[in-house]
């Protein structure tokens, strides 16, 4: 990845992802989580203080040094009981339906094979588990979208990876993932690059 992406990048992630409108999406997407919780995309942990009390253990994915680095803090604070068991959200290395709830956010846009990675999420699921996502994507607007496809070229470039015009909930329920809420919450900036899907899946 190089200099950028592996030292600079993450910390321009967790500055950027940093303020009331992404605490108040945190606070909404972790707030039924309980037992055994994968998260995939841990960045630096900036979760971990909305975790409820009901939550058990925490494994979680995160294939970056500096960001398990920013996290070290938050980690040693939480009450959860943090695992750190992998690097790639493609193959995680957890046993077939094992696990209560899966969470991500705005980690989908940067995995190389999301519906890959989709697949493994349903697959360590328990048959009662539930998938829950704050994630950037394609906006419904054709306008909007439009742009997007044109800007996801240099965003890949500049920012990991990210994809601006991923169909999120499309490929949540490509990956056999049934959706049990889907919402656009508003999140201030430019559409192209904050058109936000937050909801909960559930496994078939």
């Amino acid at each position: 990845m190089g200099f950028y992406g592996e030292q600079i990048l993450p910390r321009l992630t967790d500055l950027t992802l940093n303020g009331r409108p992404f605490d108040r999406l945190r606070a909404l997407v972790t707030a039924d989580l309980e037992g055994e919780v994968l998260e995939i995309g841990f960045g630096s942990g900036r979760n971990l203080p909305h975790y409820p009390p009901a939550v058990g253990r925490l494994r979680a994915i995160e294939p970056s040094a500096v960001g398990r680095n920013l996290a070290a803090a938050r980690v040693a604070a939480s009450p959860v009981p943090v695992e750190f068991v992998g690097l790639d959200g493609q193959e995680l290395p957890v046993e077939d339906a094992s696990i209560d709830h899966a969470l991500t956010t705005w980690t989908l846009c940067t995995i190389p094979d999301v519906a890959r990675a989709l697949d493994e999420v349903r697959r360590v699921l328990k048959p009662s588990g539930r998938f829950h996502f704050v994630e950037h994507g394609r906006a419904l607007d054709p306008r909007v979208a439009r742009w997007q496809d044109r800007l996801t070229p240099i965003q890949r470039r500049v920012a990991g990876g990210c994809h601006l015009n991923r169909p999120i909930g499309e490929l949540v329920t490509a990956a056999g993932l049934v959706l049990e809420r889907l919402d656009h919450p508003r999140v201030p900036g430019p559409r192209a690059f904050t058109y936000t899907y937050e909801g909960v899946a559930t496994r078939r």
